[in-house]
């Protein structure tokens, strides 16, 4: 194998897509903790929506971090 580094360019379209994960899993649970889950129960849909709160910070930190 080889010891050489991950191109620039590689290395931000996976930070990238790592970001948009993470934002579309928020998005998901935000959607279904109010239109889904919170037919059955409320508490479950609030503790969603404060894990989907926690997303986006840590989705920009991971993206906007340096190195690989």
């Amino acid at each position: 194998m080889t010891d050489a580094e991950e191109s620039l360019s590689h290395r931000q379209a996976k930070r990238r897509r790592v970001y948009f994960v993470m934002m579309g899993t928020c998005i998901l649970l935000i959607v279904l903790a109010w239109n889904v889950v919170r037919l059955w129960s409320v508490p479950a849909a609030v503790v969603m929506s404060a894990v989907a709160a926690v997303i986006p910070p840590t989705a920009a930190i991971l993206a906007n971090r340096d190195g690989g």
